[in-house]
């Protein structure tokens, strides 16, 4: 009995050994199917198709410092399809003072590109940067951001940078203008133009030099047809190509407020302001008359100040009719031709 029981123990214990050793066996065999079967491709992760991948060398182009009115510069972006799929440009959104080219739109596995970007400054000193994004069928970078840099500079410094001119001095008091390369580099100054032809200065295109002392010319007539205007001064230097020059001419009588604004108005209500006409070169003068387009603005009171008059104005606002705000000229006539207008314009009231 008791060898019974040993062969049936010896028996149990032969079979739990043999069965872990056949569990080890079958566990070693899944890890080694497990290290032989591949990880899943980046085509497999995508649903078993290939996919495109867009790369670029660089995402940043910096021009560095640029003139104010500097040629258009280049910037080149080259990239690559570096996926497994066919890469497809679908549209590269630029802004303003920027223009790209593309040669194709599709791109091989492995295939490389360039888009070219074509920059203009802004004309305004200081930092500029632009972006341009490439849109395209990356699924990882459906919409790619490229940027533009640049510090527009001053290459050509020049003044005065306005010019104020008066009807009573010998050549308007026009003073010299003064242009010079802040890079020496050399130009020419090939033209030189104003509003209404009122100034001209000699100019000689075939000369270069990094300094210009020009002697601008005023046509007293045709200033007093434009007495506000600009000058235009085109410049050969590959950085800047024009220089300009506001001019204002001082005219002889001028109105103080310039215009005037009334709010909550009433129709009919009478509303009082005062007026300055003055003489901007001195001298004595005489106010031949004063009207208004609809008869709804008189002068109460003329008092003489210091080289002018001061007008007591009183506005009575017209009936509305419906409307909103009103408008009114008052025209004032100085004795010997000059006439002088002031805008008169109001809000009604709600109240009314």
């Amino acid at each position: 009995m008791k060898m019974r029981n040993m062969r049936k123990n010896y028996l149990v214990l032969l079979l739990l050994v043999v069965g872990c050793a056949l569990l080890w066996q079958l566990g070693c065999q899944e890890q080694i199917k497990q290290a032989e079967k591949p990880e899943k491709t980046e085509t497999e992760l995508q649903g078993g198709k290939a996919a495109p991948k867009i790369t670029f060398e660089k995402l940043v182009h910096d021009f560095g410092q640029i003139g104010i009115t500097s040629q258009k510069k280049v910037a080149e972006f080259k990239f690559t399809n570096t996926g497994e799929g066919l890469l497809k440009i679908t549209e590269v959104e630029r802004c303003c003072n920027v223009t790209t080219k593309l040669d194709k739109a599709e791109y091989a596995p492995g295939e490389s590109g360039v888009l070219k970007v074509e920059y203009q400054s802004n004309q305004k000193p200081g930092p500029d940067m632009q972006t341009v994004y490439v849109r395209s069928n990356d699924k990882t970078k459906p919409r790619l951001a490229l940027t533009i840099k640049a510090t527009v500079v001053s290459k050509i410094s020049y003044s005065p940078k306005r010019l104020r001119l008066f009807l009573e001095e010998e050549n308007a008091g026009c003073p010299k203008i003064v242009l010079s390369s802040i890079d020496n580099q050399p130009f020419s100054i090939t033209h030189f133009t104003s509003t209404g032809e009122s100034i001209t200065a000699e100019i000689d295109g075939s000369v270069e030099a990094t300094k210009f002392v020009l002697s601008p010319s005023v046509d007293m007539e045709k200033l007093k047809e434009n007495p506000k205007g600009r000058i235009s001064i085109s410049l050969t230097h590959p950085e800047e190509r024009t220089a300009e020059i506001l001019f204002d001419m001082l005219p002889k009588f001028s109105i103080s407020p310039s215009s005037i604004f009334i709010v909550n108005a009433l129709p009919q209500k009478p509303i009082v302001r005062k007026v300055s006409v003055l003489n901007n070169y001195g001298g004595t003068f005489e106010i031949e008359s004063v009207s208004s387009q609809n008869n709804t603005v008189k002068i109460l009171r003329q008092e003489k100040i210091s080289s002018g008059y001061q007008l007591e104005v009183e506005i009575i606002p017209p009936a509305s009719e419906g409307k909103n705000i009103f408008t009114e000229t008052l025209v004032i006539k100085i004795k010997g031709g000059n006439e002088l207008g002031i805008i008169c314009q109001g809000i009604y009231s709600e109240r009314r």
